[in-house]
């Protein structure tokens, strides 16, 4: 099972993501979850997750800055940003930062079991490519 952490400062957001999505019977196991960034990065050097979901925009350090730091320190992480910006200079940034998918909410549980599911068969095949794997949103 891989192990997933999730970064988001709306808090029914986040609930929402933890209770009503079906971790296990997708492949993975919610090990932590935070409100923002500066939160997050101890919690996510302690349990060193497979896959990092987090907001974009949040205070004290957001998405792309949490996600440039857990990308340098643990290379093959796969990172989906979720953000409510359309937006191409985030996008630009997020591809900058390593990330693997940007999604725009509201986010469906069908799309985000899919992008799940491919997070999964990326870690599988050990793919080590960086960026954005789906259209760029907008």
């Amino acid at each position: 099972m891989l192990k997933v952490f999730l970064v988001e400062d709306e808090s029914v957001i986040r609930e929402g993501f933890r209770d009503k999505i079906p971790w296990e019977q997708y492949g993975f196991q919610l090990v932590g979850e935070a409100g923002d960034g500066e939160m997050a990065l101890p919690m996510i050097r302690k349990l060193k997750p497979d896959l990092l979901i987090t907001d974009i925009k949040m205070p004290f350090m957001d998405g792309l800055s949490l996600s440039e730091i857990v990308k340098e320190e643990f290379p093959k992480i796969k990172i989906i940003i979720i953000s409510g910006y359309d937006d191409f200079e985030y996008a630009r940034q997020a591809i900058k930062a390593g990330v693997d998918q940007y999604l725009l909410k509201p986010i469906t549980r069908t799309t985000l079991r899919g992008v799940l599911l491919e997070m999964k068969e990326k870690n599988r095949a050990g793919d080590g490519a960086e960026g954005l794997s789906g259209p760029i949103p907008g």
